[in-house]
C-alpha cells in the first residue's frame, strides 16, 4: 500500500514540478532577452502579458462553459484601484498596487458571483457586459475619478527604490513576466485539482456533477472571483505601463478583445493564451500603422483565417488532449 501511494503521489507532482521549471526557464529567458530587445518590443510584450491575465480569466471560465463578455470590468478596477491608491494614498511600490488591484476587483466582482453562477450561455455573457457597462457610464460621470478624460498615476517603485529613467520599462516588463509566470502556473496547478477537473466535468455535464457530489454553482462562482483576480492584476500592471487610466479600460470593445484572444488561443493551454496576447499586440500595432483606418478588419479577418484552420485555438497544435 504504501508502495502505491508513494507511485501515485509521484506520478501527481512530476508533471507539477516539470511545469515549475518549465515557467521559470522561459521567465528567466524573456528577462534576459529583454535586456537587447528595442524599447518598443518590450512595451508591446509588457501589455501583451498584461492582457492576457485578463484573458486568463476568461479561460478559467471558459473550462467550465461560460464566457463573459465583462472582464472589462474587472480590468478597470484594477487599474483604477492602482492608480488611486498611488496618487491618493501614496502607495508607490509596483508589486504592492498589483496586488492590491487584483484584490479589489475580486472584492467588487464576489458579491455578484452567487447569482451570475446561477446562469449560462447568453445569459451569462450578457449580464457580465451589463456589469462592464454599468462600471464604464459610472467611471464616465465621476468626476472624483476623472471623468471621461481620466486620469494620470505617477512612476511607480519598487521595493522601496525609485525607477530610473532609463530602465523603467524594462523593469516594468520583468515584474509583468514575473507575475503572469506565476499566475500562469498557479493556474496550472488549479486545472490539474479537484476543483479544476470538477470545472472541467462542469462543461460537459452540470446534471452528473450535481449527482457525485460537486456543487456546479460553488464552483462556478469559485471562478468568476478567480477571474476577477486575474483581471484585477492585468489592470494595474497595464496602468503603471501605460501611465494613464480612463474609462475606456472597461468599454465592451476592450472586453471583446480579451474574448478575442481566448477564443484565438483555445482553453486546453495557458501557454497558448500568453502567445495568443502577443500575436494580437502585433497584428494589432502592424496594421495600425499600415491601415490606420482599416486596422479592425484585419484582427476580424485574422481571427477568422485562426478559426477555419485551428477551430480549437492556438493550444492544439501541441496539445492533442482535452485537460492540457
Amino acid at each position: 500500500m504504501a508502495n502505491n501511494s508513494g507511485t501515485a503521489v509521484s506520478s501527481y507532482a512530476t508533471p507539477v514540478w516539470r511545469s515549475l521549471v518549465w515557467a521559470l526557464l522561459l521567465c528567466l529567458a524573456l528577462s534576459i532577452s529583454g535586456i537587447f530587445m528595442p524599447k518598443w518590443l518590450t512595451f508591446l510584450i509588457t501589455m501583451a502579458a498584461a492582457n492576457g491575465l485578463v484573458s486568463l480569466g476568461i479561460l478559467i471560465l471558459m473550462r467550465g462553459g461560460v464566457v463573459p463578455f465583462g472582464q472589462g470590468m474587472v480590468f478597470a478596477i484594477g487599474g483604477y484601484a492602482a492608480a488611486l491608491l498611488s496618487n491618493k494614498v501614496g502607495i508607490s511600490d509596483a508589486l504592492l498596487l498589483t496586488l492590491c488591484g487584483g484584490v479589489m476587483a475580486a472584492l467588487i466582482a464576489a458579491p455578484f458571483a452567487p447569482l451570475l453562477s446561477r446562469y449560462r450561455g447568453i445569459f451569462f455573457a450578457m449580464l457580465t457586459l451589463a456589469l462592464s457597462m454599468v462600471t464604464y457610464g459610472l467611471l464616465m460621470k465621476l468626476e472624483v475619478l476623472g471623468g471621461s478624460d481620466g486620469f494620470n498615476i505617477g512612476r511607480p517603485t519598487l521595493f522601496g527604490q525609485k525607477l530610473p529613467d532609463e530602465h523603467v520599462g524594462y523593469i516594468m516588463y520583468v515584474l509583468t513576466i514575473s507575475v503572469s509566470t506565476v499566475m500562469a502556473f498557479l493556474a496550472r496547478v488549479y486545472f490539474d485539482s479537484t476543483r479544476g477537473l470538477i470545472t472541467l466535468a462542469t462543461k460537459e455535464n452540470e446534471l452528473r456533477v450535481e449527482y457525485l457530489g460537486g456543487s456546479v454553482r460553488q464552483s462556478m462562482a469559485i471562478n468568476f472571483i478567480l477571474a476577477a483576480f486575474c483581471g484585477g492584476l492585468g489592470g494595474s500592471l497595464a496602468v503603471m505601463s501605460l501611465g494613464h487610466i480612463e474609462p475606456n479600460f472597461s468599454f465592451w470593445t476592450t472586453s471583446g478583445e480579451f474574448v478575442f484572444v481566448a477564443i484565438l488561443a483555445g482553453w486546453q493551454s495557458v501557454v497558448a493564451l500568453f502567445l495568443a496576447s502577443t500575436v494580437l499586440e502585433v497584428v494589432r500595432s502592424f496594421s495600425s500603422s499600415y491601415f490606420p483606418n482599416t486596422w479592425q478588419m484585419s484582427l476580424g479577418i485574422f481571427l477568422l483565417i485562426v478559426i477555419r484552420f485551428l477551430p480549437r485555438g492556438i493550444g492544439s497544435l501541441w496539445v492533442k488532449g482535452d485537460s492540457r
